[in-house]
């Protein structure tokens, strides 16, 4: 059993384990597993001391069978994109426990469990190699978080709980049909062995088999996304699920579909990605436009944050199918980045929310006032969240749209008006939230940050400000393993200007 594999197990374990303590012993649980999330987190920064970089293919592999018959393996490892991916699951979920340590006051020991066992999917979605077994840890990831949206969610959370829910399957289902469908043509489900089979000709898909595959993986990890216009789950289920549940959902959960996209819609069919590449950045853009411009007119906080989530994810896509280096670089780090700003700016919303009882924007007002630290780290995010140079998405958003300009500039020029428009909508939103004259409701029930808040919060504002300044922790051996999917893809892109024009074909990118 490899470090890998100890990651693994430890959050499943952890789960077990949470499950026999006594229900009266509620302290024990919150101690428990916030401990268990810690050595998670630890473990994977050995996964970062470890990792070979220029070593090209997986590390941390373990490739054994799992079920004869049909050819199921026990393959896990990770490459740079899954590694930085797996850090940021295990970075949040302790901290995720920490901001529900007092506003969960019911069935606590359920609650604290479904946070580990939703952090044991989330590894395993990243680091399985096998085709059926990157399947059973995508559906194992969709039952804690069903559990947590419908059970400590607000008002309407059966309704969200259940949209996500039939929302998810329906694409999950999709994507089951093609990996099947693959195991009846190449006779496995390991990804590696399928992927060198079809390099290498031994194996083959006519152009209809390989559209009608990249369709049904594409739609499944589009929903999971969420791109436009399969996004409508995503604001009821943010609005309704608990700080904790928003947090994994919006960090780490949507990259599930961004990532899918990256790891295996454009390397395994690479001719039906090029091929749809433009519809696809059309609606990438439609999503980042839109998601913009129905935030600017939110009444509600959450959903303010979830619409934004749609737009910023666009920009991800976007820089998946431009096609260049980049592009995908800039896709990568910006997973990364929205994991940390738009999981801060959730958590900074539910501590508001603990605090005034309510989600609308007309109730607040004159916050900086009363909580003036509050309003300075609510600021430091809002600006990372619009892409301030110096910080985190400020770097993310430049990569993905000089990509997308390398491949189409016409792209760049509508996308770039998402970038003006998330400046309009978040500091509208923090004029009218954290300015003026607080009322009495505010000025009673808006305390400044307590020790335990500030614990919670800091990680995640000095990961800012660090990957703003210092890319070159985490973009290397990203890049290194975006080179290796270019290269499967054999896609070149030639600067253009033309709008209709897409990525040409023959040989690997080469910059201009």
């Amino acid at each position: 059993m490899n470090l890998l594999e100890i990651l693994i197990a430890v959050p499943a374990a952890g789960f077990l384990v949470a499950l026999m303590i006594p229900r009266s012993q509620e302290l024990a649980v919150r101690l428990f597993t916030l401990a268990v999330s810690l050595l998670a987190f630890i473990l994977s920064l050995g996964l970062v001391a470890g990792y070979q970089s220029g070593q090209i293919g997986q590390q941390y592999v373990d490739n054994v069978v799992w079920i004869a018959n049909p050819n199921i393996h026990w393959h896990v490892g990770i490459d740079g994109l899954s590694l930085w991916l797996i850090v940021l699951s295990t970075f949040l979920t302790p901290i995720a426990i920490l901001i529900s340590w007092r506003s969960i006051t019911k069935q606590i020991k359920e609650f604290f469990a479904f946070l580990l066992l939703l952090e044991f999917g989330l590894i395993g979605v990243f680091a399985a190699w096998d085709l059926f077994l990157f399947y059973t840890f995508w559906e194992v990831v969709l039952v804690p978080m069903y559990f947590l949206i419908g059970i400590w969610g607000h008002d309407r959370r059966i309704y969200a709980s259940v949209k996500f829910f039939l929302y998810t399957m329906a694409g999950s289902v999709l994507m089951l049909v093609a990996i099947i469908y693959l195991y009846n043509v190449a006779g496995t489900f390991d990804y590696a062995v399928i992927l060198e089979s079809f390099q290498s000709g031994r194996i083959g898909l006519s152009h209809t088999e390989e559209t009608l595959l990249f369709l049904a993986f594409f739609v499944a990890f589009a929903i999971k996304v969420p791109l436009f216009p399969l996004h409508t789950w995503l604001p009821d289920a943010h609005v309704e699920a608990p700080t904790a549940g928003s947090l994994m959902l919006a960090s780490v959960m949507l990259k599930m579909g961004t990532y899918g996209m990256l790891r295996f819609c454009v390397p395994l069919f690479p001719l039906a990605a090029r091929e749809n590449a433009g519809w696809i950045n059309i609606l990438a853009i439609i999503g980042i436009i839109y998601g913009a411009l129905v935030a600017m007119v939110q009444p509600n906080l959450k959903k303010l944050v979830a619409y934004s989530s749609v737009s910023h994810l666009g920009f991800v896509v976007l820089g998946i199918f431009s096609f260049t280096q980049m592009g995908l670089d800039g896709a990568v780090y910006q997973m990364l980045n929205h994991g940390i700003s738009t999981g801060a700016l959730f958590i900074l919303v539910g501590f508001m929310y603990e605090r005034r009882h309510s989600l609308a924007i007309k109730d607040f007002g004159g916050v900086a006032t009363v909580a003036p630290w509050l309003g300075t780290v609510f600021l430091i995010t809002t600006l990372a969240s619009i892409g301030l140079p110096m910080l985190n998405n400020f770097v993310g958003e430049f990569l993905v749209l000089q990509g997308a300009a390398q491949a189409n500039f016409g792209w760049t020029a509508f996308a770039a008006i998402g970038v003006i428009l998330s400046a309009c909508y978040m500091l509208w939103m923090y004029k009218r939230v954290f300015f003026g004259a607080p009322g009495d409701e505010v000025k009673h029930h808006m305390p400044d940050f307590n020790f335990r808040e500030w614990v919670c919060i800091t990680p995640l504002i000095v990961m800012m400000v660090w990957m703003g300044l210092f890319t070159k922790t985490f973009l290397p051996v990203v890049s290194e393993t975006n080179a290796q999917i270019l290269d499967h893809t054999g896609a070149t892109v030639a600067l253009s200007t033309a709008p209709g024009a897409l990525p040409r074909t023959g040989g690997a990118f080469h910059a201009r």
